[in-house]
């Protein structure tokens, strides 16, 4: 140590026994080597400017694996990246093209058009009324009202040609207006004839377009670099689900192991391509397919305990279209599976990154007590995600529930019924899969986290942090650096 303050290199004590370690300051490193040692720690090389004020990883950038971190990680990921990859070769359907709409019994064409007029007409008195009492009369319902609308196809072999078309009405039924664009199902006999297309429903390309454009706008605006890849992985896991999901099971492959597959391999893409190759985005892969598995077994044991089918309404049109059996069951185990996928992205990418900032801010902490911090982080996480998930499904299940909260039966038995009892168990199981995930990506991520690198703050403008509660901070050296 020379003029009161010690250089880069010498035995000096490391600050980070004493005191947390500040995060590091970002920049690039430049000319010459330096050593800093610690204690228990080993000694790590450094770059920095010959003149001492060398900038260190940004906060962000991933610190560099230890060799003992990278065998653990390949252990434990190798054998994971190759079952995922040998599953989706030997699940997905090749030589096995799914038959189109046609064959299938889709024998209708979308067609798009314009409504041109709406009329209304009084259909006649309705049954309940007096009779020989005109219509609209003290004591008589008003009349029921028919309404047809006149269209003009803007594609197709009839383009330009107008039909009239009666459509529904009365409660829920849609209300059209002239200048609206409709998309009308023509069965493919004479193009000319009405009687060869119904309306089924309203063009809404140009606002579904103008979200899609906001969404990416605030997405970029918050995330910049990282935002984009985010919408890069959200694209590739749609391409997996399209391209693999979606083939597989409809080529009679077993739904629930077609999901954990093709989640596995969205969890690979999205999580490497959003968060980058490092050690901690390796521990949020392996404790997401740990959870994943869990929440699969969890799905199949009490789906087959409480004996549900999985036959639902759109369930059963698929079969009637398909034509040929299909594992209901199993299609209910893979939404449950598909769809913890994203809140489950979420959990464990939160709790590794908290291990491995606390580690950052005091690299003296042991596995015990990382674990611990890691999972009084998780229990606040958990407890809102908790009810983020109860709420979702209880949303999308709300028109069902509406109409079983008429039928006048029981609690219980409203609970048990086949529809209710699924949205139960995607819920209860897909939580109970969140909350597994919690220990058990914290206890891997604190193991990685204590054997990597530890940071090192080698800007001395950087403050450093206040002390641990009982550590006084030791006396400073000549130029403002502690001891």
């Amino acid at each position: 140590m020379g003029g009161g303050r010690q250089g880069r290199h010498g035995s000096g004590r490391h600050r980070g026994a004493d005191i947390p370690a500040p995060p590091l300051t970002s920049g690039h490193r430049g000319h010459g080597h330096g050593h800093d040692h610690g204690h228990g720690l080993g000694h790590v090389h450094e770059h920095g400017h010959g003149h001492g004020h060398g900038h260190g990883l940004g906060y962000g950038a991933a610190e560099p694996a230890s060799a003992g971190v990278r065998r653990v990680l390949a252990a434990l990921l190798l054998p994971l990246l190759l079952a995922t990859v040998v599953g989706a070769v030997w699940l997905y359907p090749f030589g096995q093209d799914q038959d189109p709409g046609p064959a299938q019994g889709l024998s209708t064409t979308p067609v798009a058009a314009e409504v041109v007029a709406v009329s209304e007409m009084a259909c006649g008195v309705d049954p309940g009324g007096v009779p020989g009492s005109e219509p609209g009369g003290p004591g008589v319902p008003p009349p029921s009202v028919c309404v047809t609308v006149t269209v003009q196809m803007t594609e197709g072999e009839a383009s330009g040609q107008t039909v009239t078309l009666p459509v529904a009405s009365g409660p829920g039924a849609p209300h059209y207006a002239v200048g609206d664009k409709v998309v009308l199902a023509y069965s493919g006999a004479e193009p000319q004839l009405g009687e060869s297309y119904e309306v089924t429903d309203f063009q809404r390309g140009m606002p579904m377009a103008l979200l899609a454009v906001l969404f990416a706008g605030a997405v970029l605006a918050l995330g910049r670099w990282r935002g984009l890849a985010a919408l890069g992985a959200m694209v590739l896991s749609f391409a997996v689900l399209v391209v693999l999901v979606l083939p597989a099971i409809l080529a009679g492959e077993n739904p629930l192991l077609v999901a954990l597959v093709g989640g596995g391999l969205i969890m690979f893409v999205v999580l490497y391509l959003t968060h980058g190759v490092s050690a901690r985005t390796s521990t949020a892969v392996v404790g997401t397919l740990t959870s994943l598995v869990i929440i699969g077994l969890l799905a199949a044991g009490f789906s087959a305990a409480a004996r549900l089918t999985g036959m639902d309404e759109d369930t059963a049109n698929l079969v009637g279209i398909l034509g040929h059996d299909i594992d209901t069951r199993g299609l209910l185990l893979a939404g449950v599976v598909i769809g913890a996928l994203g809140v489950l992205d979420d959990i464990t990418v939160t709790q590794t990154s908290a291990v491995w900032e606390v580690r950052r801010a005091n690299p003296a902490l042991g596995w015990r007590e990382l674990y611990a911090a890691g999972q009084r982080i998780g229990r606040d996480h958990v407890a809102s995600v908790v009810n983020t998930l109860v709420m979702v499904y209880t949303g999308a299940a709300l028109p069902m529930l509406l109409a079983l909260s008429l039928s006048g039966h029981s609690l219980g038995d409203v609970l048990t019924a086949e529809q209710v009892a699924q949205e139960v168990l995607r819920t209860l199981v897909g939580t109970i899969g969140l909350v597994a995930a919690v220990p058990v990506t914290t206890a891997l991520a604190a193991h990685v986290a204590r054997r990597q690198v530890p940071p090192q703050r080698i800007d001395p403008t950087t403050p450093a942090l206040p002390p641990m509660p009982g550590r006084p901070l030791l006396p400073s050296a000549p130029g403002g650096r502690q001891r």
